[in-house]
């Protein structure tokens, strides 16, 4: 391999790689070469897509079904307040093309289900798990796995990261550190924990390092191994991974099969709790119904189970505050004789927080449907959405 493969604008532009002997002129080829999918174009995506476009990785793909919103703004820096609306996956390959004009990207503005991932997998040497969701992680281990890809892992959550790189037959596979997922509920989302706006910065930077890695053949990549950070504490650790020799799908008696349902292995958080309420005869309100019902000046006790930094963004009037967490050892404080209206942000957790006042004998107890962003949206837009 010469440099001629190279023209001379890309030969300035890598000139730092080109002189480092574990790059050279044949690793940027082979990065010039390389053909790598990001699933999820969020705030780890963006770091991933950012430093792997630099890098002159030569085809990118971006699977993301997902549209700009003002609270991704944060975080995820690909973006900026004109993309409001537009879909991340044609935003963030306009935004690539700016920081590389010699390189493929091509958006793919769809869902990745188990219908479409096998397909999509297919043509590309390396996948990048940049998703945020239990059902999606374990669709793309599954797919990487029956294809024999690499699966480079990252996840985020409040102040806390993980990278692996998952590649079945070198190593374990997620599904050997997670057999299971957490019950439904457990693992709040992003949305509703919160993350650390620099974080998904850290952690997709990892997972970048991790592909350019793989692709050059240098250095000793996280197969085998869970890198975890605190940004806290600014700590981290590494614990090694064994594979299981008893994993339904990358282990030597495993039998090959389909991709499965991953939504109903998983659950999907907000929807599996919110069904089982409904299940259970948990009742809603409207906000326009509860609107209606202060204007009468009906006698209830709006019961915010929201955490307190959630309270201090935004509030509905005459609403008493108590989070859920802290809700089954306050039931005392509650007057069972009286109309109660949970609410929280969507009407998740309140649905779990009527659920459990209707188990301790509350009977006239409802979950404010769609919750204080539904009342910003139709009754009160000066109540800020988050």
């Amino acid at each position: 391999m010469v440099a001629d493969d190279l023209t001379p604008a890309e030969i300035r532009r890598y000139s730092r790689h080109l002189i480092m002997p574990e790059v050279g002129v044949a690793g940027q080829l082979a990065l010039k070469r390389a053909r790598v999918l990001i699933v999820g174009a969020g705030g780890l995506g963006s770091p991933v897509g950012l430093y792997l476009a630099a890098a002159g990785v030569g085809h990118i793909g971006i699977v993301e079904f997902d549209r700009v919103e003002e609270s991704n703004l944060h975080r995820q820096i690909l973006f900026d307040e004109s993309d409001v609306g537009r879909p991340k996956a044609v935003a963030a390959c306009d935004r690539l093309r700016r920081q590389n004009p010699h390189i493929e990207l091509v958006p793919y503005t769809t869902m990745l289900t188990r219908d479409n991932a096998l397909n999509l997998f297919a043509d590309y040497d390396i996948i990048v798990d940049a998703t945020d969701n239990f059902p999606t992680r374990y669709l793309i281990n599954d797919a990487c796995v029956m294809l024999g890809k690499p699966n480079v892992y990252g996840s985020i959550f409040r102040f806390e990261g993980q990278v692996s790189v998952f590649h079945a037959g070198q190593g374990p596979c997620y599904r050997c550190l997670y057999p299971e997922p957490p019950p439904p509920g457990l693992v709040p989302s992003c949305a509703e924990g919160g993350v650390l706006g620099v974080l998904p910065g850290i952690v997709g930077s990892l997972q970048a390092s991790e592909v350019i890695r793989i692709i050059l053949g240098v250095g000793k990549p996280l197969v085998g191994r869970l890198l975890t950070f605190d940004a806290l504490s600014a700590t981290t650790r590494c614990l090694e991974i064994r594979a299981d020799q008893e994993c339904p799908l990358c282990s030597a008696s495993a039998q090959p099969g389909e991709l499965a349902d991953y939504d109903a292995f998983c659950g999907l958080p907000e929807r599996s709790i919110y069904d089982e309420a409904v299940l259970q005869n948990v009742p809603e309100l409207s906000v326009r119904d509860l609107h209606a019902a202060f204007s009468r000046e009906e006698p209830l006790v709006l019961l915010d189970v929201r955490t307190p930094p959630e309270w201090a963004i935004a509030q509905l009037p005459h609403a008493r505050t108590m989070p859920l967490e802290d809700l089954d050892g306050r039931l005392a404080e509650l007057d069972p004789s009286m109309r109660i209206v949970c609410f929280c942000q969507t009407g998740v957790r309140s649905a779990m927080a009527a659920r459990m006042l209707r188990d301790a004998g509350f009977s006239d107890v409802a979950s404010l449907h769609g919750g204080i962003d539904a009342w910003s949206v139709e009754i009160d837009p000066s109540v800020p959405r988050y």
